[in-house]
């Protein structure tokens, strides 16, 4: 191969590998994003208790269908403070869990169960921030949300 020869195809390869690195998913890391919202209208299905003030429900929404290996939720504050911060809702699968395109904050999903055997999730507090993490494999992602006191 003459010098000329050469010259072009190393830029050619140049060009190539630029042009995947920039234009291709081929070395990103994929993401989920999590949408939360807070579902006005009725209280969340689980009770505060007598006396105390009920809340809205929150529902997470994911851009697709994923088959979920972990989901769960902290209190910010015990996120800043604590080491090893107490999760309020901790879902796990071993095996297949069912895809899943939306969750609702406490409510139990097909394929998954507690991490703690027969732990129940905490009722969300109003106006108090919370993180939820979300697994699918290797895939993470999280976000933070909160929920507003029942209007009565």
């Amino acid at each position: 191969m003459t010098k000329n020869g050469t010259v072009l195809t190393v830029v050619a390869v140049v060009l190539a590998a630029i042009y995947i690195s920039f234009f291709t998913d081929w070395f990103k890391k994929q993401t989920i994003q999590i949408i939360p919202q807070i579902r006005y209208g009725r209280p969340s299905q689980l009770s505060r208790g007598p006396g105390k003030a009920q809340v809205y429900p929150v529902s997470f929404s994911l851009p697709q269908y994923y088959r979920l290996t972990c989901i769960r939720v902290f209190a910010e504050a015990d996120l800043a403070t604590n080491k090893y911060p107490t999760a309020l809702w901790h879902l796990v699968s071993e095996s297949n869990s069912v895809p899943t395109k939306s969750i609702i904050y406490g409510l139990p999903i097909r394929g998954m169960h507690a991490a703690v055997e027969q732990a129940r999730p905490e009722p969300l507090q109003p106006d108090v921030k919370y993180m939820i993490q979300v697994e699918v494999g290797k895939i993470k992602a999280q976000t933070n949300f909160w929920t507003t006191e029942l209007l009565q």
